[in-house]
């Protein structure tokens, strides 16, 4: 079970709904030590204070601030709450807008809005008033020591808090070189517009976030796994000679690609004299669930001899 974060209120007018802050998302990356490479000895880090050199415990340290040089001013846990308490207790919605208004480079970490047991009524209200108008709720809150744009927006049963980037914390779009919007200044063509729009509704299809697995773990795992077959446990593994000359430096004839895409997937889809495509027929689609069985069927056979390497020893 996650850990809850935060503990208050979701506040909108004069309603507040008590609730209780969990992580939605769980890492499932693998976890390296640091290691001296004359040696492969674990490297340790140490807080230690720099006038005396000797090392300082957790309980010992606290957040300060730098108004002078070597001048600091001490923060405790209730010195950030009282710098705003109303965000500091609860995320205080301020406006609501339609869900679809915010462009997605905006939203940055979800999280799950739990209803404190006297709140069930109020948050039910809310969820399904946002989820009747097609709204989601835009506010801030203070999380720790940071100060968060958010929004509030129903998720099936679920309310969801997904913390949002500032405006000035997004780049210039003209601090970089994009194509034309226009078609013709990009030296776009209409033919490769069409085959383009036909590859897309050819792969296109319903969202299935279970189709898409991040699968480097398992690969890295893999080849962890070979390393020590190979007894290369203790070899830091070179370059090996240059790659193969990138498509981007040669000289690309789009048409063909698409054409050659498109055809992928045709060829596997036709039946019967007149050429018709059926939905059931295998498409370009169905091949993120091929690689997805494949990984599959890699990442039991990696876990069945890693099972039969730890029952030798």
């Amino acid at each position: 079970m996650a850990r809850p974060i935060w503990k208050g209120m979701i506040s909108f007018g004069l309603v507040s709904v008590p609730v209780v802050l969990y992580p939605a998302e769980q890492s499932h990356q693998l976890s390296f030590s640091m290691l001296d490479k004359r040696d492969f000895s674990p490297v340790g880090y140490k807080r230690y204070n720099k006038t005396t050199g000797k090392e300082v415990p957790w309980n010992d340290i606290v957040k300060g601030y730098e108004y002078e040089k070597d001048q600091y001013v001490v923060l405790s846990e209730e010195d950030f709450r009282r710098a705003n308490v109303q965000q500091a207790r609860s995320v205080d919605i301020v406006t609501f807008v339609d869900a679809d208004s915010i462009p997605p480079q905006y939203f940055e970490t979800p999280y799950y809005l739990v209803p404190d047991t006297r709140g069930q009524k109020v948050y039910a209200l809310l969820r399904e008033t946002l989820r009747s108008t097609g709204k989601i709720g835009v506010g801030q809150v203070v999380i720790r020591t940071t100060h968060h744009l958010a929004a509030v927006v129903p998720v099936d049963e679920a309310l969801m808090m997904i913390t949002m980037r500032y405006a000035n914390e997004i780049r210039e779009r003209k601090e970089f070189d994009f194509p034309s919007l226009s078609a013709k200044s990009a030296h776009v063509t209409a033919k490769e517009l069409e085959l383009a729009r036909k590859l897309i509704e050819d792969m296109a299809g319903p969202w299935n976030p279970e189709e898409f697995e991040d699968t480097y773990s398992e690969d890295l795992m893999n080849r962890i796994e070979e390393k020590i077959k190979n007894g290369e446990t203790h070899e830091l593994t070179k370059p090996e000679g240059e790659h193969a000359e990138r498509r981007s430096a040669q000289v690309i004839d789009l048409m063909d690609l698409l054409k050659r895409s498109l055809d992928g997937g045709e060829s596997r889809s036709r039946k019967s004299a007149g050429g018709r495509r059926e939905a059931s027929v295998t498409k370009v689609t169905d091949a993120p669930k091929a690689r997805a069985r494949a990984r599959k069927s890699a990442k039991t056979a990696a876990e069945t001899k890693s099972a039969s390497r730890r029952k030798r020893a």
